[in-house]
């Protein structure tokens, strides 16, 4: 009878999943947006968390680094869980970690508590975002059908940036900052709920977490990143800036060596042989670096320096946006005829003249004048290199490691982007502090603030050159014709 009334119960339940695709695509989709969006979002907050929980200019970056750093750190880690655990069950315990830690941050009274939350919502991220990627997979057929799916889910992905800054500028200026975390509670809610009904469970692949190599990596960086944005504080000889570099190096070489002793590492090191992947790496690396400074400053500058409100502000990064869609979309479809490199070259060739430009800034600049023109010229940059980068990366990949070259492409991106800027930041305070005591007393706030970003953006420059060297001298060039990776191939073996 027991049994009898379980399959009565369950049937409904089993006959909506499968039937309502576009349900299931929502679901999916939406899942995605939601930890795509909040890497931007809290951008556009950040002058008003900064003077509610007293931030310092330096420390202020941790509320984007606390959640990079986890969600990069751990997200290889989140896409095993979902192959061995099944992917709805771990998609849905990622939505209400990233729900519960969203409500947390929105109810943050002191740093502390709002940095706390940021990283439990990396975690949360970390887990939900490849596994929803791999979902695609379990719940549409191969063909037309998936290939749509894919459509939908790489658009709103690709747009989650300028979104999470419009939504950001919105409901900073017409609530309050708290609601850039709180927006994601009743979503996630439904996302958790939903998730059951019409999602399709994935078949579970036995194998080992590795736990102590995902572990070792995230905390290296951490302490790194710390160190980093300590010195700008308390200077490089700080005997705790010195502690957490000396951490970083004994994380991050015991990272090292449990990948290449453990039967199945998080990260494969022979990854990292073919010269394409990893010069691609790099090139993600640098300008991931250079990427979250224009968003982490210039989100600033716009607003303290300008003047604008929030949602102008959000506004004012819209063109940026589309030029990076824009160009992403060209490449994407030349690429087959010019092949990756030249796309790369003319990439980075954008990003570093973007980069010098915002070097020219000063107090008297005005958005038309002086932002808008090096924005866009980054964002066309940015487009034309992501997807060569990504094909580049995934290109002769063994198919059961298509979804950690995916991955580490991706972590790559997220890890670069918080270490770069923890040292852009150590340049800006450097600077910053240096005109403030030239000028004694008379020194002004929006002139340390734009010199010190100026310089910052100095050192910018270097990480979009190195981008270029790794185009012109490390990636080889392919034939010409290659066919890009389809989306049935990105979605074998995800992890």
């Amino acid at each position: 009878m027991a049994t009898s009334k379980t399959l009565t119960r369950s049937a409904p339940a089993q006959a909506k999943r499968g039937q309502h695709p576009g349900i299931s695509l929502a679901v999916i989709a939406t899942t995605q947006l939601m930890v795509v969006l909040d890497i931007t979002i809290v951008n556009i907050a950040l002058p008003h968390i900064s003077t509610a929980l007293r931030f310092t200019p330096t420390s202020l970056s941790w509320v984007l680094n606390a959640y990079t750093l986890t969600f990069g750190g751990l997200l290889l880690l989140g896409g095993r869980i979902g192959d061995i655990l099944g992917r709805r069950p771990t998609l849905m315990t990622g939505v209400l970690i990233f729900s519960l830690a969203s409500l947390l941050g929105g109810l943050a009274t002191a740093s502390w508590m709002l940095l706390a939350s940021r990283a439990l919502q990396g975690i949360g991220g970390a887990i939900a975002s490849p596994t929803a990627f791999a979902l695609i997979a379990t719940n549409f057929k191969e063909g037309p059908e998936r290939n749509r799916a894919f459509g939908v889910y790489a658009a709103v992905a690709g747009a989650g940036g300028a979104i999470g800054l419009l939504l950001g500028g919105m409901l900073t200026s017409w609530l309050s900052w708290r609601w850039v975390f709180f927006v994601n509670v009743p979503i996630g809610l439904a996302l958790a709920a939903l998730a059951p009904l019409y999602i399709n469970d994935s078949e579970r692949h036995p194998g080992r977490f590795d736990l102590p190599g995902a572990l070792s990596a995230t905390l290296g960086m951490v302490s790194l990143v710390y160190g980093f944005i300590r010195a700008a504080d308390k200077g490089w000889s700080d005997t705790w800036t010195l502690v957490s570099f000396a951490v970083a190096v004994v994380l991050l070489v015991s990272f090292l060596m449990i990948e290449s002793r453990t039967p199945q590492p998080i990260t494969p090191l022979r990854l990292f042989r073919d010269r394409n992947r990893w010069g691609g790496y790099v090139m993600m690396l640098c300008l991931a670096a250079a990427m979250f400074g224009i968003f982490f400053f210039m989100t600033q500058f716009i607003q303290n320096i300008l003047g604008f409100s929030p949602i102008r502000a959000g506004l004012g990064f819209l063109p940026m946006s589309a030029s990076i869609i824009v160009a992403a979309q060209i490449a994407a479809r030349l690429q087959t005829k010019f092949g990756a490199r030249p796309f790369m070259v003319l990439g980075t060739v954008l990003v570093t003249l973007g980069a010098f430009w915002i070097t020219q800034l000063d107090v008297h600049s005005t958005y038309a004048g002086g932002v808008l023109g090096p924005t866009m010229t980054f964002g066309y940059g940015m487009g034309c290199i992501f997807v060569p980068v990504m094909l580049t990366s995934v290109s002769g990949v063994a198919p059961q490691e298509a979804g950690a070259a995916t991955g580490l492409l991706n972590t790559t991106q997220q890890v670069g982007g918080s270490l770069g800027l923890a040292i852009l930041v150590t340049v800006f305070a450097t600077a910053q502090r240096n005109q403030l005591k030239a000028g004694a007393g008379h020194a002004n706030p929006n002139q340390a603030f734009v010199h010190g970003m100026t310089s910052a953006f100095e050192v910018a420059i270097a990480f979009t050159l190195l981008a270029f060297l790794m185009a012109v001298f490390v990636v080889r060039p392919q034939a010409r014709g290659h066919a890009p990776m389809t989306p049935q191939d990105k979605t074998v073996h995800n992890r």
